[in-house]
């Protein structure tokens, strides 16, 4: 145990200050989206906004570009999710409703899968031959993936927490492999979260239809 927590001390000391703002901000997002409040987007927007930069600077492009999607999905979340308890004056058209909680069937989850496996392979192709970088298919199928199942969280699809436990996991190589040790260690707390997450919604989801 001394042994554990000694490596935790050593770790923080050698991460950058940025990291580890932006591991306490990530964390701060997955366990209000856990709640369904919304102040997990400003969470989000300034956790990547600061991987943002970190990634580009370590050539883990996709990553990076991926966490600019993050930015804007932030903002895009925020005002969907106050749409439950607040009118945000028109200013999404088509969104009238409060956002539920709801699941999609196996069929539907397979065909996803499929369609974006396919482009990680052809964007991790391009990715590997025509740019600087590194783990170009890994990058690619964990930034297809995020990319997607980030717009699933914001219409809150109770299986986005299974997608987010396979991403995670395979992310942590990936960290690992670039020294961002910290964040390693943040994915491994996502993972054990989004069995939790997972298992909140969809007992909501279970007290909804009963409800109904």
């Amino acid at each position: 145990m001394l042994d554990f927590i000694n490596t935790v001390i050593t770790e923080l000391r050698a991460s950058s200050h940025w990291e580890l703002l932006a591991v306490v901000l990530a964390i701060a997002y997955l366990v209000l989206a856990m709640r369904q409040n919304s102040w997990c987007w400003p969470a989000a927007f300034f956790s990547t906004m600061i991987y943002t930069v970190l990634f580009w600077n370590v050539s883990l492009l996709m990553e990076s570009v991926l966490n600019g999607y993050y930015l804007l999905m932030a903002v895009y979340g925020w005002l969907v999710w106050r749409n439950q308890t607040t009118n945000v004056g028109g200013m999404l058209p088509g969104v009238e409703k409060p956002v539920i909680i709801t699941s999609w069937s196996l069929t539907k989850h397979l065909k996803i899968i499929g369609i974006l496996t396919l482009t990680s392979l052809v964007l991790g192709y391009i990715m590997s031959n025509y740019t600087s970088a590194d783990f170009a298919y890994l990058d690619a199928a964990t930034t297809v993936f995020s990319v997607f199942t980030t717009w699933m969280v914001t219409q809150k699809i109770l299986e986005n927490w299974l997608y987010w436990l396979v991403i995670d996991a395979a992310s942590i190589y990936l960290y690992l492999e670039k020294s961002f040790n910290l964040t390693a260690g943040l994915f491994m707390i996502y993972c054990v979260l989004a069995v939790v997450g997972y298992l909140q919604w969809r007992r909501q989801l279970h007290n909804n239809a009963v409800m109904a």
